[in-house]
C-alpha cells in the first residue's frame, strides 16, 4: 500500500491506484476542493508535491495547467496513488468562500487518462 503524507495533517495508507483527490478526501479526511468533480477543468484540486511527484502527467492536466499559466502545482484529480508521496494541500474548502468542495469525483481518472 502506498503511503500518502499530507503536510501538517499526517501519513495514511492508501489503496494502490486510488485517485489522489479521493485519497485526500477519504483517507486524509481533509476538505480538498474539486469544484469540477475531478474532471481536470477547474484547477481547484491543486496540490504541491514535497516528495514523490509522479513523472508522468495526463494530457488533460498538462493542457489545463498550461492554459492557466500554472507551474509548480499538480491536479490531484489526475494522479493515481501508486507510490509513496508527500503533498501540501493548497486548495481547501475552508477560507475559499465556496458553499461546498464540489461534486464527488469518479473512482477512475476523468477524462480517460491519456499520457504523452
Amino acid at each position: 500500500m502506498p503511503k500518502l503524507t499530507v503536510d501538517g495533517v499526517g501519513t495514511f495508507d492508501v489503496e494502490a491506484g486510488k485517485r489522489l483527490v479521493l485519497a485526500l478526501k477519504q483517507d486524509a479526511a481533509i476538505d480538498q476542493l474539486h469544484a469540477c468533480g475531478g474532471r481536470a477543468r477547474c484547477t481547484t484540486c491543486k496540490v504541491e508535491f514535497i516528495a514523490g511527484e509522479p513523472a508522468k502527467m495526463t494530457v488533460a492536466e498538462k493542457t489545463v495547467l498550461a492554459a492557466r499559466g500554472l507551474s509548480g502545482v499538480r491536479l490531484s484529480c489526475q494522479i493515481l496513488c501508486d507510490h509513496d508521496m508527500t503533498v501540501r494541500a493548497i486548495s481547501r474548502l475552508a477560507g475559499s468562500g465556496r458553499a461546498d468542495a464540489g461534486g464527488s469525483p469518479a473512482a477512475h481518472i476523468e477524462p480517460d487518462a491519456v499520457y504523452e
